[in-house]
């Protein structure tokens, strides 16, 4: 009797707050993880500049990306959790490996440039804010993220980067700091002004290719590969079809919400930018530092100092990601033995492939290459890969031999092919704005 007295209902366990947070972290992961890489500090650019540049005007893009963005990552973390293989390990049994190698290849020149802009925007922000040498805070950012990849064990590594998730919440707060005209914003969102004009055009294709990018589909169909190789009982759904259904709504609640921390980050930069910078006048934001420095003498220093902090945060998620989504897909290009549960003894090739990318990333700051059009070729090599990478994802998961009992539900297939179709004209877009 007193053992019972001593216990909860179940009912009060499940009312109860705090375990039901307890029990979605439990459930957040690599959807959560891979949504917020998206806010990595190139993207932060681009939404500074869409915010600086159009005021409230592109804010509804993000709204119509969300489900686009869930649909395809859901798709990449289904192919993973099914196969048991990452998307690199699946398309080489579908395709020719001659075009995974050129994909792949292009995946990791993009990644590395985007990895390198991405440390160099890290250290620009933390010398606007304490002063210093850029150089050595280069060096500095990209030596830890290779040290906690190659020696960190996989589950304390993970934890580290769920909580890295927090640093998005700076940009929420920049926006409350700014006063951001909600009404107004909400008016935006359902009632959009498109602008016909190429400046406009170009925003919304590199907001697209920032949302929308191959590196994700990687990143998050491996992870899934990697919690199946952590979970005690844990196996690919084509061996453990009972396991299914559970995994299934895990994967689509750690995605929509993931996706949906991305995009709201994503508004709040875009907003906040509008409100504190162009409706000051300053429309020409280049880099996420610069939108840093633009916002001290207009919203004032908390709201520099808390955006600035906030790429740094951002950054130390997205690096990793980038460099292990190359790593990924490389390996298993090449059969290596990839996975950063694995010692680096048993995955030697996997974690140099890590090293490296992070290496070049970090001399390339120390080069005369202007990361402006660094990035920009980097958002080129990146529409080039995203949208036959997508159309075969999609090939692919629809086959009862790859996804065995699992392929795509009608629903998700047909908001999958819609994702498609939109990076396909984006891309068109893209191409269609060169030299204007």
């Amino acid at each position: 009797m007193s053992a019972r007295r001593g216990r909860k209902p179940q009912s009060a366990v499940a009312a109860d707050p705090a375990a039901k947070a307890r029990r979605l972290l439990r459930v957040l992961g690599p959807g959560l993880i891979t949504g917020a890489s998206d806010d990595d500090p190139s993207g932060i650019a681009t939404y500074s500049q869409a915010g600086a540049q159009f005021g409230y005007d592109t804010g509804w893009l993000l709204l119509f990306s969300w489900p686009l963005m869930c649909a395809i990552q859901e798709i990449s973390a289904r192919i993973g959790r099914v196969t048991g293989r990452g998307l690199a390990g699946n398309l080489s049994r579908a395709y020719p490996k001659g075009v995974l190698i050129v994909i792949v290849a292009l995946l990791v020149v993009a990644n590395t440039i985007n990895l390198g802009a991405d440390l160099g925007a890290m250290a620009a922000a933390l010398k606007l804010v304490i002063g210093g040498p850029q150089l050595v805070y280069v060096a500095a950012f990209g030596a830890v993220c290779a040290l906690l990849q190659v020696f960190v064990q996989y589950a304390r590594y993970v934890f580290f980067l769920k909580w890295l998730t927090l640093a998005l919440l700076a940009y929420v707060a920049v926006a409350v700091i700014v006063h951001v005209p909600w009404r107004t914003v909400g008016l935006s969102l359902v009632l959009p002004h498109v602008r016909w004009s190429t400046d406009y055009l170009t925003v919304i294709v590199a907001i697209l290719g920032t949302t929308i990018s191959p590196y994700l589909f990687f990143w998050q169909a491996e992870e899934e590969v990697e919690e199946v190789e952590e979970k005690p009982g844990a196996e690919p759904l084509v061996k453990a079809p009972r396991q299914a259904e559970a995994e299934f709504r895990r994967i689509r609640i750690d995605t929509y919400i993931g996706m949906a921390l991305s995009n709201a980050v994503a508004l709040a930069i875009t907003v906040s930018c509008a409100a504190a910078l162009a409706a000051h006048g300053v429309t020409d934001i280049q880099t996420s530092a610069q939108a840093a420095e633009a916002l001290r003498p207009i919203a004032g220093p908390a709201a520099f100092v808390v955006f600035a902090l906030g790429i740094v945060g951002t950054g130390m998620l997205a690096v990793p990601v980038l460099a292990g989504s190359a790593a990924y897909a490389m390996g298993e290009a090449l059969g290596w033995r990839v996975g950063l549960r694995r010692p680096f003894r048993r995955a030697r090739e996997f974690y140099i492939a890590i090293t490296a990318a992070t290496l070049i990333g970090v001399i390339l700051n120390l080069t005369p290459l202007d990361p402006i059009k660094a990035l920009f070729w980097s958002a080129v090599i990146n529409g080039v890969v995203a949208v036959p990478v997508m159309v075969m994802m999609m090939l692919l998961a629809s086959r009862s031999a790859i996804m065995g009992k699992f392929p795509l539900p009608a629903p998700l297939k047909a908001v999958g092919w819609l994702s498609t179709a939109v990076m396909g004209v984006a891309v068109i877009g893209m191409f269609a704005t060169f030299g204007r």
